[in-house]
């Protein structure tokens, strides 16, 4: 099977180098160059891992990436994360890597290509379609814990998966292709192509919903 971690890797790398440090992203505050120090330190510095993840730990990680911006330039970073995480790093385990970067990879490449406004979806293989439907079923839980009502997944198939149980508030049936799918549950809600269904006022509560993620 092809790691599609790599590939989204290697695609991102590309469209750094073709945009500039200075484009926008769909992180909120960051340029192309913060993004790019972001996926850096997240691989390469033990000591700015924890606060990505730990709110309490955030400011630590804040000045390690401002410390590896003032030591790096824009292409000396983007190369580092284009050849990858260092032997000593959990990211450079056989499976393990791939496991956590299959959808840091694809979320982030589609925060640079979707900052603009005539962006236009991929047309992404089946096979990593089929890798990030798994991936967000299994992750989905945690990630739209904070969501108003009841959350239901469904591809354009029919197979669901409940990410949600309902709440007083009820549920909503979001539907489109595992990545659009993956980009709702990611707070990218304003670019990923689905439809909804459920109470119109629930809708846009879900639509305007911090997850956190």
């Amino acid at each position: 099977m092809t790691d599609y971690s790599k590939v989204e890797r290697l695609a991102l790398c590309d469209l750094f180098d073709a945009v500039g440090p200075d484009q926008p992203t769909l992180c909120e505050g960051w340029t192309t160059h913060d993004l790019a120090v972001h996926l850096y330190v997240r691989e390469n510095d033990p000591l700015a891992g924890p606060g990505i993840m730990i709110p309490a730990l955030s400011d630590t990680t804040e000045r390690r990436m401002a410390r590896a911006k003032a030591n790096h330039t824009f292409t000396e970073i983007v190369d580092k994360v284009r050849n990858g995480p260092p032997t000593f790093s959990i990211y450079s385990f056989p499976g393990l890597g791939a496991q956590f970067n299959t959808a840091e990879y694809f979320v982030h490449h589609e925060d640079v290509r979707r900052a603009v406004p005539d962006f236009q979806p991929r047309d992404l293989p089946a096979e990593q379609q089929q890798g990030l439907w798994k991936q967000i079923r299994l992750s989905a839980k945690g990630m739209t814990r904070k969501a108003p009502s009841g959350l239901v997944l469904r591809l354009p198939d029919g197979t669901e998966s409940v990410a949600k149980k309902p709440t007083d508030s009820g549920s909503v049936t979001l539907t489109g292709e595992p990545a659009e799918l993956m980009l709702f549950c990611f707070g990218r809600q304003a670019v990923a192509q689905v439809e909804l269904e459920g109470d119109p006022e629930t809708i846009e509560a879900l639509r305007t919903t911090s997850f956190g993620v």
